[in-house]
């Protein structure tokens, strides 16, 4: 009788072992969400057609600080700009904001590796261009989905999460 209760025990040890382990990884997987938040940088100052890095214009300035305003309450990780002035001032205000400093990423080479290895898990605010932000979401996901934003967007937002294998896309405009 003494063998039965202490079998009867070993496999409720066991069970409760294996089951543990699954509850394990299953929290594990829930909480690897990835969140990028990806725009274009605020408007431009055109007064200078000549000029192929120029400033945010007054309008942009007042743009780049609603993005400020608008990822207030989004607790951000990361901010990657482009090394260009435009993007990095539109990132500066929230940066700004956040506490956080700007990393510059190489539009030529997107979604590494290494970046996918520095924001896994995080919430990543990802500025660009009309061209570079669409295109970036396409080698997040993986698909050649998206198109170059207009030349007179720039209140577009791709907020892409990933969790596990799964990619959603929510695309959003901010006036």
């Amino acid at each position: 009788m003494r063998n039965i209760y202490i079998l009867i025990l070993i496999l409720t040890i066991t069970s409760c072992n294996s089951q543990h382990k699954k509850d394990d990884v299953g929290v594990k997987e829930e909480l690897m969400e990835t969140t990028y938040y990806l725009i274009r940088h605020a408007e431009k100052d055109r007064s200078d057609p000549s000029n192929s890095n120029p400033a945010l214009s007054k309008t942009g300035v007042e743009r780049a600080k609603s993005w400020s305003e608008y990822f207030k309450d989004i607790p951000l990780n990361a901010i990657y700009s482009t090394n260009l002035t435009r993007t990095q001032q539109t990132a500066s205000y929230t940066a700004s904001e956040k506490s956080i400093n700007v990393q510059t990423y190489d539009p030529t080479n997107l979604y590494n590796k290494t970046f996918k290895d520095d924001t896994a898990g995080k919430k990543v605010l990802i500025v660009g261009h009309s061209n570079t932000t669409p295109f970036f979401v396409n080698k997040i996901i993986g698909e050649s989905k998206y198109k170059d934003i207009p030349d007179n967007e720039n209140g577009m937002l791709y907020i892409v999460t990933i969790v596990g294998d799964e990619k959603e896309v929510a695309i959003k405009t901010i006036n």
